[in-house]
């Protein structure tokens, strides 16, 4: 008993976490808030020096990052509050069933498969109009069947259609040798601007968040950034789940590296491309 209390006092009270590329910070006392559970066992029978980290000396878990900011709900709230249409239960439990968070993942079986959230399985009281919304859309069988649809390239009628903004900003010199082109089209970074569900139904592991990591999927960004710098691979993606280009703008601008004419000119620009999904 005493040398579990002395793991247990030698993590610090704020803890960084990184969940599949997600960073989450939250108290000790959170995470071992469930006795028997994973996190309990790891942050208070075990030392920090066994617990695996990243380069930064966060905590690191390769699961869903994603899908962990509802784990620590959890944690600290001994409840949930799901969004309406989460399509993302299955998964959620599986996340829960690691954690070994049995009453989560009780709760969540009950409603696999289901179009209410977690909180009204609960008991909780939603917005009379969404509970109407919800209640029209169950008793149509095609909806139905539409809705509960897993496969991603096949996603809901709500998540369906929408727009995804691809944006880049390049540069590339042109010196006096006008055909020396080893420089051209050095893009530093391919943004993502859009609605947080799309984009992450679209790019999944290949979507850097760090800039903007807890947005609401239902809300939208334009923060996101790729993991890669080619937009062709990000082109191909897009056309592989069904979406098209409807619109591209670009503006450019010229300057000299020095104050020599004679020097090469820099150009950078700055594009964006609208792909829409009907």
């Amino acid at each position: 008993m005493a040398h579990s209390e002395n793991q247990q006092s030698s993590f610090s009270d704020i803890i960084e976490l990184n969940v599949g590329g997600q960073v989450y910070v939250t108290r000790h006392a959170t995470l071992v808030s469930v006795p028997n559970s994973l996190l309990w066992t790891m942050f208070r029978q075990k030392s920090p020096t066994e617990l695996p980290k990243d380069r930064k000396g966060r905590y690191f878990f390769d699961r869903d990052g994603f899908l962990f900011r509802y784990i620590l709900d959890y944690l600290r709230e001994r409840d949930i509050v799901l969004p309406d249409f989460f399509k993302e239960r299955g998964r959620l439990q599986k996340e829960a069933e690691f954690f070994q968070l049995h009453e989560l993942t009780q709760r969540l079986r009950r409603t696999v498969g289901k179009d209410v959230s977690l909180g009204d399985e609960l008991g909780a009281h939603g917005d009379p109009e969404e509970a109407s919304l919800a209640c029209a859309l169950s008793s149509s069988s095609i909806t139905a069947t539409a809705v509960s649809s897993p496969t991603p390239s096949l996603p809901s009628p709500f998540q369906k259609h929408g727009f995804i903004t691809i944006g880049y900003r390049g540069s590339y010199t042109i010196g006096r040798d006008i055909q020396t082109d080893a420089k051209f089209r050095r893009v530093a970074r391919i943004t993502v601007c859009g609605k947080t569900s799309l984009a992450k139904e679209v790019f999944g592991e290949t979507l850097n968040e760090s800039r903007d990591p807890d947005k609401p999927p239902e809300r939208y960004t334009s923060r996101y950034y790729l993991k890669y710098n080619f937009l062709e691979q990000a082109f191909d993606r897009l056309a592989e789940v069904g979406f098209h280009m409807v619109a591209c703008s670009s503006t450019g601008t010229c300057a000299y590296a020095s104050s020599d004419p004679n020097e090469d000119k820099i150009w950078t620009s700055y594009t964006e491309y609208v792909f829409s999904r009907d």
